[in-house]
C-alpha cells in the first residue's frame, strides 16, 4: 500500500496532554503518503447497553472514524498504572452493539508518554488486553514508550531530540507494514 490513512485517538481529555504533542509529533513526522487523522473520544457520553438499539449520532461518527482509516494509534497516558477511564469508554462504544466491533480486523498501535522512567508501560499493557479481546491485530515491535523529558515535544509536534524523532519515524514505518499486511483481509471483509 503506497498511500494511506491512519486514525489516532489520544487517550486524555487535558488541556495539556504530553500524548497530544507526541500525537502531533506523529503527525509531523509521518512519511510521504500516510496521512494521520484524530479520531476524538471526548465528545462521547458514557457508555452504557441502553444506546445499543440506538446509538447517539456523536457515537456513531467515532466507529464510523475507525472505519474509514487503514489502522489506529491509540496514544495514552498511565493513569493509576492503567488507561484513562474517557479512553476506556470510547473502547467501549467502539466494541458495541454485539458483533459491530469498530476494532474487529482493524490493524492498531500503542504508544504513549510520560515523564516517568516506565512511561506508560502498565497502561498499554492493559490496552494490549482490550484490543486483543477485540480482535485488533496490534503492532509488538517496536514498543512505544517514550520517556517525555521537558521540552521534547513542541505544542505543534516538533520534536527536539533527533534519537526520539528517529524512533518515532521507524515506529510509523513498522506501524504502515503491518496495515500493508492485514490490507487485503480488510479489503475482503468490506466488500
Amino acid at each position: 500500500m503506497t498511500d494511506r490513512t491512519i486514525g489516532y485517538i489520544v487517550g486524555s481529555i487535558s488541556s495539556t496532554s504530553l500524548n497530544r504533542r507526541l500525537a502531533k509529533a506523529l503527525e509531523r513526522l509521518a512519511p510521504e503518503g500516510t496521512t494521520l487523522v484524530e479520531i476524538p473520544i471526548a465528545d462521547l457520553p458514557f457508555y452504557s447497553p441502553d444506546h445499543d438499539a440506538d446509538y447517539p449520532q456523536v457515537a456513531r461518527d467515532f466507529k464510523q472514524a475507525i472505519d474509514d482509516v487503514d489502522g489506529v494509534i491509540i496514544v495514552t497516558p498511565e493513569y493509576s498504572r492503567s488507561i484513562p477511564g474517557v479512553l476506556k469508554n470510547a473502547l467501549d462504544w467502539a466494541a458495541r452493539p454485539y458483533g459491530e466491533g469498530s476494532f474487529n480486523g482493524t490493524p492498531t498501535a500503542i504508544i504513549g508518554t510520560s515523564g516517568g522512567p516506565i512511561s506508560t508501560a502498565a497502561a498499554q499493557q492493559h490496552l494490549k488486553t482490550i484490543l486483543s479481546h477485540m480482535n485488533a491485530p496490534t503492532l509488538g515491535q517496536p514498543e512505544g514508550y517514550i520517556q517525555a523529558a521537558p521540552g521534547l515535544f513542541a505544542e505543534d509536534g516538533e520534536v527536539a531530540d533527533e534519537g526520539t524523532a528517529a524512533f518515532l519515524v521507524g515506529y510509523l514505518e513498522a506501524f504502515g507494514a503491518l496495515i500493508d499486511r492485514y490490507a487485503p483481509a480488510r479489503e475482503t471483509v468490506a466488500a
